[in-house]
């Protein structure tokens, strides 16, 4: 494996309190406490999310070794925050795992329903678009319409930060 000091010193740069050299011992509270491993890590296997060795990967610079994995290796983590809250060293492994997120969609190596829910944000100002049977309940209920949002302002603003470049 190769070292990408360069990497390496973005993660560094990236981690709020950049004392994560300093203090990660590697104890693996982060994994066992997360959800995630739990249920995607096989009894007779190491395979699986694995917040530890994300972060041992991030600390040595092995960039190629992390983006060349199974997209899970990163995209796995929803961002709970367990493991930041089980450290005892109080790393925030979140901000590093975005960081690393942020890094595969700039590589264009995001899972593809990355691409297809940033799409949809762009195309109708909404996440999850509406649904006709939730527009007749709230109907049914008296609550008011969900006012349409605007559509061309969210556009407007996704292009300023170069975010329409990366959709697919």
């Amino acid at each position: 494996m190769t070292i990408d000091f360069e990497f390496r010193k973005q993660v560094m740069d990236y981690h709020i309190g950049s004392d994560l050299i300093k203090y990660c011992y590697q104890c693996s509270r982060c994994s066992d406490n997360c959800p995630i491993t739990n249920v995607t890590t096989d009894f007779y296997t190491t395979t699986g999310y694995n917040p530890r060795a994300n972060i041992l990967k991030a600390l040595l610079g092995y960039k190629d070794a992390i983006f060349s994995e199974d997209p899970l290796a990163i995209w796995g983590c929803t961002v709970c925050d367990t493991c930041d809250e089980v450290c005892p060293q109080s790393i925030e492994l979140t901000e590093i795992f975005t960081f690393l997120k942020n890094e595969s969609t700039k590589q264009g190596n995001a899972p593809e329903f990355i691409y297809l829910q940033a799409r949809a944000i762009f195309d109708s100002a909404k996440a999850i678009p509406s649904q006709p049977a939730i527009e007749r309940r709230r109907e049914q209920l008296g609550l008011p319409a969900v006012a349409a949002p605007d559509v061309s302002e969210l556009q407007t603003l996704l292009k300023n930060i170069g975010a329409d470049k990366k959709l697919k």
